[in-house]
């Protein structure tokens, strides 16, 4: 099983992560981390990185739900969506499968709650 979905697109960097957060809304979602991985490397190690951006994508229902069958939950949220440059004009939009990451979790409601909310982010990324 792989454990993201992806996407190329033909758009510059930043209307790209303006589409994406847009497209995530569409599905009930809110970014509530940006890390621009980028600016921080320049920082941490004066290296050189590609425009590469995570976006810490959250459903509120479901991420209710899902803290209410598993305590623990929250150290695997929220949902990651990757959003890097791959060429000129070009950028990859790359998005966690929860159903995945969720399966060291031995709980049946939890898995159905991975589930609905992988169908939701794989929508997200086939559609942009």
């Amino acid at each position: 099983m792989s454990y993201y979905f992806s996407k190329t697109i033909h758009m510059g960097m930043d209307a790209a992560i303006a589409h994406v957060t847009d497209a995530l809304a569409q599905k009930g979602f809110g970014v509530l981390t940006t890390i621009d991985v980028r600016a921080t490397l320049k920082k941490k190690l004066d290296v050189d990185f590609r425009p590469y951006t995570i976006l810490g994508a959250c459903n509120p229902t479901f991420a209710h739900k899902a803290l209410l069958s598993e305590d623990k939950i929250g150290t695997m949220l929220p949902c990651n969506v990757i959003v890097q440059e791959i060429g000129e004009g070009r950028v990859e939009v790359s998005a966690v499968d929860p159903a995945a990451s969720m399966q060291a979790v031995d709980n049946p409601h939890l898995a159905s709650i991975a589930g609905d909310v992988r169908e939701m982010l794989k929508q997200m990324v086939a559609g942009l």
